[in-house]
């Protein structure tokens, strides 16, 4: 539905033709509006700028404390592996107006650094709990050869582990991105103007900006779908890879 509403006229929503076949294709029409009459390459410009440090940073950190709790046996363990579990089970109602105040607080409400430093935040959690579960289905036994040989711990993690994480690596990068890319919530929870908001958010500025005019938003939320959608299929063989990797012996 979303499609045949991009490709209609904007006469065929005034005269009420709503579900009907458009009266003529108008698709390249509002595509090329959505563009030069909304500040839509800002808004993508702003999810990218959103999205690519905060993929890299929750999983950066999520392959280093994952590795950490999944091969150290040191005590508090299970509970640091507990607290970064149960983070995911907040919801995130519950935390919309002290993390608004904290923005507040330290100058980033409505900066685009906001909006990454509290997502790596947050999904860090879910992040370290795939990470450590993947590293504890690794052979330990090649953990232990390399230390029987004097490599470091450092050399061990970026040269024995992290190459066998490339799956996990990839299949959670989509996800997050997807995620991300996707989230709308703390996007208007967290931005408010063109110069941080990201794709989700600017859709939204379309009601007042395009007054019922269905096909310019639908032609928008398209445009906005095809980044998540690309990046499946490109990473499509190495997400299920990283997925199924450990299901079966």
């Amino acid at each position: 539905m979303v499609a045949l509403f991009a490709v209609k006229p904007a006469a065929d929503f005034t005269m009420g033709n709503l579900w009907g076949p458009p009266s003529r294709f108008a698709g390249f029409e509002n595509f090329s509006r959505v563009f030069t009459d909304s500040a839509m390459p800002r808004y993508l410009l702003n999810s990218v700028f959103i999205t690519v440090p905060t993929v890299l940073g929750a999983v950066a950190l999520s392959c280093m404390t994952g590795f950490a709790l999944a091969v150290y046996g040191f005590r508090g363990n299970l509970w640091i592996f507990f607290m970064f579990v149960a983070g995911n089970f907040v919801p995130f109602q519950i935390l919309m107006v002290p993390v608004r105040d904290l923005t507040l607080q330290l100058g980033l409400y409505d900066t685009r650094a906001g909006l990454v430093l509290f997502h790596i935040a947050f999904q860090t959690g879910f992040c370290t709990l795939f990470m450590r579960n993947f590293i504890r289905a690794l052979p330990r036994e090649l953990i232990e050869a390399a230390r029987a040989e004097g490599v470091s711990e450092i050399r061990i993690f970026w040269y024995v582990v992290l190459p066998l994480m490339r799956p996990a690596i990839a299949a959670l990068s989509v996800l997050i991105f997807t995620f991300i890319w996707n989230g709308y919530f703390w996007a208007i929870v967290l931005t408010q103007g063109t110069e941080s908001q990201p794709v989700t958010a600017g859709i939204t500025a379309f009601n007042s900006q395009f007054r019922a005019a269905y096909h310019m938003m639908s032609a928008g939320s398209i445009i906005a779908a095809l980044p998540p959608v690309l990046m499946f299929f490109l990473m499509q063989k190495h997400f299920i890879a990283g997925l199924t990797l450990g299901a079966v012996k």
